[in-house]
């Protein structure tokens, strides 16, 4: 899939600074079929670290009040938005005409059998499905995917071949990890859709993006 080049000379800058997770990545020359993907969490992980978008660091979000345990490698895809675009698809399958991007770079955990320590890191990773989430009225969507060459994962190419244990681990993490002592946040995974949805969005996503950098940068 052709990609304009929206900032050549920060692509240069990238040669001899570290770039941004979100916006210096590139997402890759064969996305959405296989994406780079930035990883700010891994299972092992106590606390819930989010990258800074001024920045680019990782930070930590909050300290996970519950034992909630993270059954995946998760992170986002760079140079991906949750805008008008990922939102109109939501509002298109859930009949619901006040949902709004959220945001964010898109979301997506990364299924693998071996055991990765840290996250601040990049991976390849191949979309295979994803949870049409729903948090308050924003589109929050999470990619399901898997690392590519896995031992187990690896050959993995649709959703429907992910033991339904591991889904619901997914599933359950999702619906309570923003949880707070006395108080449930309105969160909803209203279902589980298909590889090609996961593109489709991931593709709605990328588009976002363009227009998100280009508000940025250009309107004044």
């Amino acid at each position: 899939m052709a990609k304009k080049s929206i900032d050549p000379i920060g692509k240069l800058m990238g040669l001899r600074y570290k770039s941004h997770p979100w916006h210096g990545i590139d997402v890759g020359a064969h996305a959405p079929d296989i994406l780079t993907v930035f990883v700010e969490m891994v299972p092992t992980d106590t606390v819930k670290y989010e990258i800074d978008k001024h920045s680019g660091f990782l930070t930590i979000d909050r300290p996970q009040k519950y034992s909630s345990i993270l059954p995946a490698m998760y992170g986002f895809i760079p140079q991906t938005y949750c805008g008008d675009e990922v939102a109109k698809l939501s509002r298109a399958a859930l009949e619901r005409p006040n949902i709004v991007g959220d945001g964010d770079p898109l979301d997506i955990c990364i299924l693998t059998e071996k055991e990765i320590t840290h996250g601040d890191l990049l991976v390849q990773a191949r979309p295979i499905g994803g949870f049409r989430m729903i948090d308050g009225a924003e589109a929050d969507d999470k990619i399901i995917a898997v690392l590519v060459g896995d031992a187990v994962y690896g050959n993995f190419h649709d959703v429907a071949d992910v033991p339904m244990a591991v889904i619901e681990r997914l599933r359950h993490y999702f619906l309570t990890y923003k949880d707070m002592p006395g108080e449930r946040k309105g969160c909803e995974i209203t279902h589980l859709y298909s590889p090609n949805e996961a593109r489709d969005v991931i593709t709605h996503a990328m588009n976002d993006y363009q227009r998100y950098i280009e508000r940025t940068l250009f309107e004044s």
